[in-house]
């Protein structure tokens, strides 16, 4: 088993008493990142030494980074891969379930199964938890580092709060198989996962085995409806008329202006995209008992 390690995580005495702790089960091999480029680089030396068993260690950003390598690779060459989470927010990690405790979570790297799971696509780029657009994705692009560090998964929420006051819905077209919806949109979210931006559950129902994403939009919206929105995220529904939930294999967006959004916690911006399930793609090692697992 190697770890490609966030550089940024690699001197914390946790994480280095919990890797010693971990080889007295196995052996453990770490490769840490230094600059941009280092993660494909590594994920490439790691087949090319016959490794079967990867291990993302770090935050949403480096989970993102490893699966756009893994994918970038054939599929029968692809390692396994299991997640040990370093991050602010941690969110595919916690909505899959992972033990929270670093040992917890490598012991599960090591002696867990993998199963096949879904990654999701937007245009040539992929994700594995989930894409937000829009305001959702301008939170998580312009939260100051150092307040991540300070108010851990708190600080999108009240970056979020600061930047409501003054935000422009985005205007265009989301077509899927289902038909076009063409609105004035707050937030929008693609998900394979469920959660983002620091634990907030935007995609209830996806689920990452079945083949499917989830589209949630939150249209925009008169003050006198907000009682009726805070009704429609609780009841998610394609028939609502300000928070729409569709579950679709594909999915296009177009706007007139370049949008913000956000895979897995990297920023893109682009005025047209297309997001497309890619059915049992990777081999992830999760607990028996992982929420975000169809039956």
């Amino acid at each position: 088993m190697r770890l490609i390690l966030n550089g940024k995580k690699a001197g914390q005495p946790e994480v280095r008493a919990a890797i010693i702790q971990a080889r007295q089960s196995g052996p453990v091999e770490v490769r840490v990142t230094w600059e941009g480029g280092d993660v494909e680089r590594l994920v490439k030396e790691a087949v090319a030494d016959g490794c079967s068993r990867l291990v993302a260690a770090g935050g949403d950003g480096t989970v993102n980074e490893v699966v756009n390598a893994l994918m970038a690779l054939p599929a029968g060459q692809r390692p396994e891969l299991a997640i040990l989470p370093l991050g602010t927010a941690n969110d595919f990690a916690r909505g899959c379930g992972l033990p929270e405790s670093l040992s917890g979570a490598l012991f599960l790297a090591q002696q867990g199964q993998a199963v096949p799971v879904d990654c999701g696509r937007a245009n040539d780029h992929h994700f594995i938890n989930m894409a937000t657009g829009g305001f959702g994705a301008r939170i998580t692009a312009t939260t100051p580092e150092a307040l991540k560090n300070f108010l851990g998964g708190g600080a999108y929420t009240l970056n979020g709060l600061l930047q409501a006051l003054r935000f422009n819905p985005y205007q265009g077209t989301m077509v899927t198989e289902q038909g076009p919806l063409q609105a004035a949109a707050i937030v929008g979210a693609v998900g394979n996962g469920c959660q983002a931006g620091g634990g907030q559950l935007l995609c209830p129902n996806a689920r990452i085995n079945d083949g499917l994403l989830e589209v949630v939009a939150l249209l925009a919206f008169p003050a006198s409806a907000l009682d009726q929105v805070v009704r429609e995220i609780r009841q998610p529904s394609a028939d609502n008329q300000y928070v729409r939930w569709l579950q679709v294999p594909w999915a296009e967006y177009h706007s007139d202006t370049p949008v913000p959004i956000n895979l897995d916690g990297e920023p893109i911006e682009t005025d047209k995209v297309r997001f497309e399930v890619c059915p049992g793609a990777l081999n992830l090692v999760l607990p028996p008992d992982c929420p975000l697992l169809a039956p």
